[in-house]
């Protein structure tokens, strides 16, 4: 019941604002600005409550609404380094940044990883080290029910204190998002076990209980997807759990991947019908891990082989259904490669990688704020708010605009299909865009970590991983720079 009563408010509020919204701008029309609408999308946060190991003891005995009171009492009171997941004060900086600049808003989007690189691992290792007993090997671990049980609480409470202060930070606003692949008890995808235990607390602190409960919980615990319609709009808003897509996997998981599948195959189908415009947001894009294929090139800049996101058949069968439905998707919103990006999926569908929170890559900090058209739900620009660690100041700061950095204007995937070739024969683009690659910051090597940044000889696999999204197309274009 108050579930039912939260939803029936907000959506009254919504409508409300949303009839303001639309008579102030009913003359709007394609990419004009009468109507337009902002949207902030941030990523891969990855929070580590850990960074301070003194608070520990204190947090397990803590609920999640005391842990900011808690990490207050930090004598680390600076934003993390590069090569380290987000602290609370860097958590704190970019929340406060985010709500400055959400402005009309009617949402907000996280493309998924809540939690730390090796979470479980930290976690037990301070589990143990508090019991004042070596830290048994993993196998052990695992069969250590108690201790097995307080690493999921804690990890529930660290979601639950991330969503808290998301949800402080943005109002009423639903939080549309998707899982992440650190999002789970392993660290490696979501597991049934977590997205059972959080499913109640992504339907009420992110999504504010605007779908309905039974129908999200239903695919969800099934394998971490959903859709959702923004009330009184023509838009439909569809998370995936493209995790489940990892070569990681094999062939171990291909009926959960054949399931959510179909299960999107018939939410486009309808979709369709209904005549909605669907904004696709996932974790891990398809294509290459480009990163990673990079520092494969011999000393000519050719590869072999290269390194992929997903199963290629899984790709295969996800770029079929999308070709089902020309038109429908105007646009598609990834992370996990902590990285400013973006790739040409299928003609006609580009996927916009938002850079993360986290500078775990040796990345600046930053988020985008889209631009949309509220006739087409189609983005026409973005802005860039970045965090400089080299000189942490106070806030987050306006880093570039695609328009004016690129000089060109209209519908935002036409111009980044412009762009593509550009990058390969105009210098002065292709320099911009590898120095927004890691958001401002690509040549440092910080102490355990080591971080490549894109050079001439590998600068084609960053090029070619725009366009090509399988392997064989990604080796000829590599070779054939």
């Amino acid at each position: 019941m108050k579930s039912f009563y939260k939803y029936k408010k907000f959506g009254l509020v919504f409508l409300m604002g949303l009839l303001i919204f639309s008579l102030s701008g009913c003359t709007g029309t394609g990419n004009g600005t009468n109507n337009n609408f902002p949207v902030v999308v941030f990523s891969d946060v990855h929070f580590n409550p850990f960074y301070d190991p003194s608070l520990f003891p204190e947090l397990v005995a803590a609920d999640a609404d005391q842990w900011a009171n808690v990490f207050q009492t930090s004598l680390i009171t600076t934003p993390s380094v590069w090569g380290a997941d987000t602290n609370f004060p860097l958590l704190a900086l970019a929340l406060s940044s985010i709500k400055q600049n959400l402005g009309a808003s009617p949402l907000i989007i996280y493309t998924g990883d809540i939690l730390g690189h090796n979470f479980p691992q930290t976690f037990f290792k301070l589990y143990y080290g508090n019991l004042g007993v070596p830290v048994p090997d993993y196998a052990t671990i695992l069969a250590d029910v108690v201790a097995v049980a307080a690493m999921k609480d804690f990890t529930d409470k660290t979601v639950a204190f991330f969503m808290g202060q998301v949800r402080s930070s943005v109002g009423n606003i639903p939080v549309m998002f998707a899982v992440g692949n650190s999002d789970s008890y392993t660290g490696l995808g979501p597991d049934s076990s977590f997205l059972s235990n959080t499913a109640e607390l992504y339907y009420t602190q992110f999504l504010n209980g605007i779908v309905d409960h039974q129908i999200f919980l239903n695919t969800f615990t099934s394998g971490g997807y959903y859709s959702a319609e923004m009330p009184g709009t023509n838009l439909m808003v569809i998370g995936l759990n493209t995790f489940e897509f990892s070569p990681y996997f094999g062939n171990a998981n291909s009926s959960a991947v054949t399931a959510e599948l179909a299960w999107l195959d018939t939410t486009l189908a309808s979709a369709q019908v209904r005549g909605k415009r669907v904004w696709l947001l996932m974790h891990v894009p398809p294509g290459a891990d480009k990163y990673s294929t990079a520092q494969s090139v011999d000393a000519n800049g050719h590869i072999t082989t290269a390194t992929m996101m997903w199963n290629q058949d899984y790709q295969t069968s996800f770029l079929q259904i999308l070709s089902k439905y020309p038109g429908i998707i105007t646009q598609m919103l990834t992370a996990h490669t902590h990285m400013d990006e973006y790739r040409i999926v299928s003609p006609g569908i580009l996927a916009d990688t938002t850079p993360s929170i986290a500078p775990y890559f040796g990345n600046n900090p930053a988020f985008k704020i889209f631009t949309f058209s509220g006739d087409t739900f189609k983005p026409i620009d973005y802005s860039i708010m970045n965090y400089d660690l080299a000189t942490n100041p106070a806030q987050f700061n306006s880093y570039y605009t695609f328009s004016t950095a690129y000089f060109m204007w209209g519908f935002l995937n036409d111009s980044l299909l412009q762009l593509y070739p550009e990058l390969a024969a105009e210098n002065a683009k292709q320099q911009l865009y590898r120095g927004h690659y890691f958001s401002g910051h690509n040549y440092t090597v910080p102490v355990g970590n080591e971080f490549y940044p894109i050079t001439d000889k590998d600068w084609p696999v960053y090029w070619c991983g725009i366009g090509h999204m399988d392997e064989q197309g990604l080796i000829n274009c590599v070779n054939a720079y």
